[in-house]
């Protein structure tokens, strides 16, 4: 090989462990990039209380969106501590008297919020409307005040929950393509989730799921009232449009929305 021949060669190879290097580092850092985790104020409810039932909505196709929400890794609920142990010693209360507590949702990151946001302006998406908003135009979402750009669930300290009497009964699996029913219509119509009768479903986008509309009576009045009174005395606040939702107060993060995964990484070792 002649010298000029020889140079020629070293210079491409050189030129080739020097693209290699930079395509390495170009790409470390989205790679390397780690899930931002919880603050050390976050736990587990299982790690709080194992007797709470647990039916994380947003991790299965069963929701208003129709699949799986992003930020839901695992069917785990996770809260600030206060607000977990608050609904421990509520938990307790209703034991006593032959119920559980069941949890829909929990913490829930910003990119959950964000998902609902794109499905919200997808109009043409409608393919859970006859379940969750049956008298409700999608359009309407915003205005009416079902969708939002950010949730109070994201600080940590809310949570969707309703009340199950004991024993329990299993929850069926919900079926992506099945018959789908009202949330508004008569409890034996309705998706059966085992929860006591509180005149609507979960996550129902109707005017029947204000906590304290009239037309909501007797049995169905006790349960939420037997729901309502249990958290309150623990320091819970209903949102008066939501008969399962409650934010613990003082809230420990007041103005902070967080990101981090649903995950049992995301509060491991807390």
């Amino acid at each position: 090989m002649t010298g000029l021949a020889s140079a020629l060669r070293a210079r491409a190879v050189i030129g080739a462990a020097a693209l290699l290097a930079f395509a390495g580092t170009a790409a470390s850092p989205a790679a390397a990039a780690p899930e931002p985790r919880a603050p050390r104020e976050f736990v587990a409810l299982d790690s709080v209380d194992r007797t709470i039932l647990q039916e994380m909505r947003y991790t299965t196709a069963h929701n208003f969106v129709g699949e799986p929400i992003d930020g839901y890794r695992q069917p785990l609920c996770v809260l600030t501590r206060p607000a977990a142990e608050a609904l421990h010693r509520a938990q307790t209360r209703l034991l006593a008297r032959g119920y559980t507590l069941k949890v829909y949702d929990c913490y829930r990151p910003q990119r959950a919020v964000d998902h609902f946001v794109r499905w919200a302006e997808d109009l043409a998406d409608e393919r859970m409307k006859a379940e969750f908003y049956p008298l409700v135009e999608k359009e309407r979402l915003f205005a009416d005040g079902y969708i939002a750009e950010k949730s109070g669930h994201s600080r940590g300290s809310t949570v969707d929950l309703t009340v199950v009497r004991l024993p329990a009964a299993r929850t069926r699996a919900y079926v992506p393509g099945e018959e789908l029913t009202s949330c508004s219509g008569p409890y034996e119509e309705r998706f059966p989730d085992s929860s006591v009768d509180m005149g609507t479903g979960y996550d129902c986008f109707d005017t029947l799921s204000h906590t304290e509309d009239p037309r909501i009576t007797g049995v169905q009045r006790a349960n939420r009232q037997l729901l309502k009174g249990a958290l309150e005395a623990e320091g819970f606040v209903n949102l008066p449009e939501e008969w399962w939702h409650f934010t613990f107060k003082p809230e420990p993060f007041p103005a902070t929305f967080f990101d981090f995964p649903v995950a049992r990484r995301s509060v491991a070792g807390h």
